[in-house]
């Protein structure tokens, strides 16, 4: 009897024993590796987080390029916005786009205007050149606020050999009564600038704060001439990449 009692209690006791091995992995759950996405894989898989298909995939796939460059090279003060505009599209259509670099999505789209002999409706020539009153091509990095003849205004830095003079030329972000649907209904298409990537009122003050001080902003354009010879998009750059787009 007494050995059958202990048995009974050794059962019961072994069927209240925790394994360790269940404790440990509950308490230390292993560590999962976080994934790391190549440039071009990145570029496909927070293309679909964007919230729209009115940025085309390969002005925001060129763009990635010269951000991540730009990035890797500290020319960037501003991380958290890269301002595309696509100069493919219609200027009565809104194709300046800002993607918040957290979430990986356009946070604002605008008209924006070309220079006055870039084109009417679409942009069609480019410059570089002084008293051009066209547009130039490529990355720029975005500079200081200031106050000048059209009230608030942002200088821009020109990062390639395709606009390396817009400081000198006075090519800067600024707001312009042209830039409005009011005006394309009037005109039958947007005003134009005198090289200047020109914004509506509406919304502007926000769209500096954005992208003031140290921002990526890329102009495109498939000029062949352009498309051949920038550093940024003949440049083959080795990154890995986390999902949010932070450098690995």
């Amino acid at each position: 009897m007494k050995s059958l009692t202990y048995i009974a209690l050794v059962l019961i006791f072994t069927s209240f024993t925790f394994d360790r091995s269940i404790v440990t992995s509950v308490v230390n759950p292993p560590v999962e590796e976080e994934i790391l996405l190549d440039l071009g894989s990145f570029a496909e898989e927070s293309y679909n987080r964007l919230g729209t298909k009115d940025l085309f995939f390969k002005p925001y796939n060129l763009a990635l390029k010269g951000y991540y460059q730009l990035l890797s090279k500290n020319k960037l003060r501003n991380t958290d916005y890269l301002t595309i505009v696509d100069f493919t599209k219609s200027s009565s259509e809104e194709r300046m786009f800002i993607i918040d670099t957290k979430t990986w999505q356009v946070v604002h789209t605008s008209l924006v205007a070309h220079g006055m002999k870039t084109g009417d409706e679409f942009a069609e020539t480019f410059s570089n050149t002084e008293s051009s009153h066209q547009s130039s091509l490529g990355f720029y990095v975005t500079g200081e606020v200031y106050d000048g003849k059209h009230n608030m205004s942002l200088k821009l830095d020109g990062q390639e050999y395709s606009n390396s003079n817009a400081r000198d030329r006075g090519v800067v972000v600024h707001a312009a009564d042209y830039v409005s649907e009011d005006y394309i209904k009037e005109n039958g298409r947007l005003g134009r600038s005198f090289g200047c990537p020109a914004l509506p009122h509406e919304g502007y003050n926000s769209v500096i704060e954005k992208i003031k001080d140290g921002s990526c902003f890329f102009i495109y354009y498939p000029e062949k001439e352009y498309m051949k010879k920038s550093k940024f998009l003949n440049t083959e750059i080795d990154v890995q990449l986390t999902c949010d787009g932070e450098l690995g």
